[in-house]
Formats: structure tokens, C-alpha cells, sequence
């Protein structure tokens, strides 16, 4: 029973230290720092437990104690659902950068339950050394079996738990998980771990029926397979017009729609895609990579009737909560594509008037393979003659914060004729952090003055050229997390 107890342990900490992603998210986003930090964190203290087990297995080598340490490293999992908000929240607030963010965050939620876990192996390893001349032998077995356990984990919370189950219930099902192991290691204290194990299962229906009812009073926080998602009512800030946004990482709306005209473009920066008209008047062929609540094609398909629209989203789980909740419905001139962008452009043959490009793997950070020369010259290569580009990042103008925009404009100038930058909110602040739209022409464009005023109020907008002290972002070096990083450098952000 002690092998089915050391297989289970090392299952669970990779059941959570996937999730911790998810857990990470809302408040971090899902960088590339994050990542680093909760697996560097996570094997920092799986070492660590490894060293401390084994100097406390030899001391006192007893099956009771190594169940206890077992049965705390599900209290403290518990414990992380039930507060990880709350920590992340305080976190969050106290103006640190995110590097030194995503490590605090990662210590103070990860850290306790990956230490006590990584006292298991060794700890049972002594527990099972009755033969010197066998050691090698009983260390592998069990240390094999932790990695299956881990190979199993990662491909149970991979393949199902993430895209079926919250993070919250994911890491209480994993308590649940602990007590179990913790009794299976050694039978005596059965009332306390099962009581563990009631109390876990408690917790999990009692978040499940605040999930319920949260979700009937128009509150989602949902895991999809690739995003954490959370869904919630609002109301516009001038207007107080009611609408529902969608929120994949921290600081920002990912996607809104006003509740009175789902087709209507409730966020400012996405109603600088209406660009698209008058930089190619006669449009007939779109493609968006990154759907989202699907804002703008549910707009095109509404305005402009001779349009086709393929829409390129990662996320089959964001698709179907646009479906659901942000009034998409089928449309023969609307195809949808459930693949990564990059993949769609690597193998596509279509020619389009528009392409849109409003992707993020975070709320700053554009993928880095999306980022590229490479993908701006399958931009080019996909789009008719006369067509444009429109591509949304998050940054400064200048400083330290606008390293992303002068490094993409940087990409762009590269790979098209001419590149134009026009910023959704203050023109005149080269310093403030807001969305920024790039224009990128095969040819320069042959323009009129336009006669709706939004439009012209749009193109008012247009920002000088940067200074490119940058290099191009390149399939080889695309540093897109290094240069959106500033942007945490303060807290309100």
C-alpha cells in the first residue's frame, strides 16, 4: 500500500502544478515568467523536501509520520484553494515587478504542499530498506513509481481535469487525493483522515453550489482548455450602459458586449478595426486570428453584408462561451477555426483584403511566435493587393513601456511597404500604457478623407513613427515577455 501512496503523491503535484497556472492567471496572466517561477519554485521545494525527508526517515523511520506529513500536504492544498485569492489579491497590490510577483506568488501558494510532498519518496524509501545489498533496487522502484505517478498527473490534468473541472475544485479533489494516500501509507488514525478526506469533500460540493450559484446570477469562472475564464456583468464607465466581459488575465477586459446589441463594438480599441473600411473600401474577404467574445466579426457579419469571415481561435472552450453568453450564432459567410494562428498562416493558401490580429497570451503579451518576422511576412503573403493589416498590442509610445511597440514596429516596417500606429485613448501621451493599433500596407494606400466622423476621429489618432532602436522579433529571438515586463512596474496597472 505504501507504493499505491508514493505513486498517488507524485501524481498530485503535478495535478497542481499544472493547475497553478490556471490559480496564477487572473491575477499574473500566464507568461513566461509565471511559468518559470511556480516550476522553479515547485523544484525548489521538492528538493528541499527530499533532503529534509530523508534526514527526518532516518531519525524516525515510521509509517505514522510519513502518513501525517502526507495528510498536512492535503491540508495545505486545501488551504491554498480556499485563500488563494485573498493572497493573490494582496500580492498583487504591494508594487512589485512581476518577476519578483510571480516568485512571492508561487512561495506563498505552492511552495508548502510541494515541500511536504517532496518528503515522500526518500521517507519511503527508508520505510522499505530492510537490505542494504538492496537499496538500489527498493530507491528506483519507488522513485519510479513517484514518475509514473507525475506522468500520470500531468496527463490527467492535461487531457481532462483542466478543461472539465475548476482550478478550485481541481486542488481540493487533490486534497481529497492526499488523505486517501496518507491512509493508504499507514492504516492507524483512520477517524482523523477520513474526517480529512469528509472535509475536503464538503469544501469541493460547497464551491460547486457557490459555482452554481454564482453562474445563475451571471458570474462564471470557468476553465477552458487553454484559458482561465471569468464572465460577469458590468456596465459601461461613461454611460453606465449595461454589458458582459470576458476576462482571461489580469488588469484588463479581454472582451465585452453591450447586453441591449450584442453586434455593437462595446470596447474603444475594438472600434479601431472599423479602419478596415476605409483602408480597404472594397473588403470582401476577412480573417481574424483570435476570436474572443468574437466582437468584431459579429459586427462585420452585421455591417457588412458581402463579407466572408474566417475567424482563427485557439480556444475551442472561448468559442463555445462566446456562443453561449456573447451572442454569437451561425453564419454561412462565417467560418470558424479551432487551431493556433501560427499553424493557420504556416499552411494557408487564401488571399485576404483584412486580416485583424488581436492575440495574447496574457493581457501585454503578444505569443512571441506570433510576434515575428516570420509571421509578418505570412501577413503579407496572405493578403490580396490594396489589403491591410491591423494589429492590437498593449504599450507605451516611448520609455521603458513602450519597448513592445517600437520592437513590433520594428517587425512590421521590415516586412511590409509602409506601417502606420494610431492609439486608441490619449495620442498625445507617448508615456501612458494603452491599446495601440498598428496599420502595415503591401503599398502605400491611396486615401480620401472619410466622411463618417468616426472614422476620421480614428485616423486623428495616428501617432508619429518611433524611434526603431530595436531589432526585429524573429522566430530565433522574439524577447516579447522581457519587453512587456515594465509594464508591472506599477501597481495600478
Amino acid at each position: 500500500m505504501l507504493e499505491a501512496a508514493v505513486f498517488l503523491c507524485g501524481a498530485v503535484i503535478m495535478v497542481i502544478e499544472l493547475a497553478g497556472s490556471r490559480v496564477l492567471a487572473p491575477f499574473l496572466g500566464t507568461s513566461l515568467a509565471v511559468w518559470t517561477s511556480l516550476i522553479g519554485i515547485i523544484l525548489a521545494a521538492m528538493s528541499l523536501g527530499a533532503w529534509w525527508g530523508g534526514r527526518l526517515a532516518d531519525r524516525r523511520p515510521e509509517p505514522r509520520l510519513l502518513s501525517r506529513i502526507i495528510l498536512l500536504a492535503g491540508a495545505c492544498t486545501a488551504a491554498m484553494a480556499l485563500t488563494k485569492g485573498l493572497a493573490l489579491s494582496f500580492l498583487q497590490h504591494q508594487g512589485a515587478g512581476l518577476y519578483a510577483l510571480a516568485v512571492a506568488a508561487a512561495l506563498v501558494l505552492f511552495a508548502p504542499p510541494a515541500l511536504l510532498l517532496g518528503m515522500v519518496a526518500p521517507f519511503a524509501v527508508r520505510l522499505r530498506l530492510n537490505d542494504p545489498a538492496h537499496g538500489g533496487r527498493v530507491a528506483g522502484t519507488l522513485y519510479a513509481l513517484s514518475s509514473l505517478g507525475s506522468i500520470a498527473g500531468t496527463f490527467l490534468a492535461g487531457f481532462v481535469l483542466i478543461a472539465t473541472v475548476g482550478s478550485t475544485n481541481i486542488l481540493l479533489l487533490m486534497a481529497m487525493t492526499l488523505a486517501l494516500a496518507a491512509l493508504l501509507a499507514d492504516r492507524s488514525g483512520l477517524r482523523l483522515k477520513l474526517l480529512a478526506a469528509g472535509v475536503f469533500l464538503l469544501l469541493l460540493l460547497l464551491t460547486q453550489a457557490r459555482d452554481e450559484a454564482l453562474a445563475r446570477a451571471g458570474f462564471l469562472d470557468t476553465d477552458t482548455p487553454y484559458n482561465r475564464v471569468i464572465v460577469h456583468l458590468s456596465a459601461e464607465e461613461d454611460s453606465g450602459r449595461p454589458t458582459r466581459v470576458m476576462i482571461t488575465g489580469p488588469g484588463a477586459q479581454q472582451s465585452a458586449m453591450y447586453l441591449d446589441d450584442p453586434a455593437a463594438l462595446a470596447l474603444p480599441y475594438t472600434r479601431f478595426y472599423r479602419l478596415a473600411e476605409h483602408f480597404a473600401p472594397d473588403l470582401r474577404r476577412m480573417l481574424v486570428l483570435g476570436g474572443g467574445g468574437y466582437s468584431f466579426p459579429k459586427f462585420a457579419l452585421a455591417r457588412y453584408p458581402g463579407v466572408t469571415l474566417d475567424v482563427v481561435e485557439l480556444d475551442p472552450g472561448i468559442t463555445a462561451l462566446a456562443r453561449d453568453l456573447f451572442g454569437l450564432r451561425d453564419d454561412p459567410r462565417l467560418r470558424i477555426l479551432d487551431e493556433d494562428a501560427r499553424v493557420f498562416l504556416n499552411r494557408n493558401a487564401a488571399r485576404y483584403d483584412v486580416i485583424l490580429c488581436d492575440v495574447f497570451n496574457s493581457d501585454y503579451a503578444v505569443p512571441f511566435h506570433l510576434a515575428t518576422l516570420e509571421t509578418a511576412r505570412l501577413l503579407r503573403a496572405a493578403l490580396n493587393p490594396g489589403g491591410v493589416v491591423l494589429v492590437n498590442l498593449l504599450s507605451s509610445q516611448a520609455g521603458p513601456r513602450g519597448q513592445m511597440f517600437r520592437a513590433l514596429f520594428a517587425t512590421y516596417a521590415a516586412a511590409f511597404a509602409e506601417v502606420r500606429a494610431f492609439a486608441v485613448e490619449r495620442p498625445e501621451d507617448p508615456l501612458r500604457w494603452q491599446n495601440l493599433i498598428l496599420a502595415a500596407f503591401t503599398a502605400p494606400p491611396a486615401e480620401g478623407a472619410p466622411r463618417d466622423p468616426e472614422l476620421a476621429a480614428m485616423l486623428a489618432r495616428r501617432i508619429p513613427a518611433p524611434t526603431l532602436d530595436l531589432p526585429a522579433l524573429t522566430d530565433e529571438l522574439a524577447p516579447v515577455e522581457r519587453y512587456a515586463a515594465p509594464v508591472w512596474a506599477r501597481p495600478d496597472i
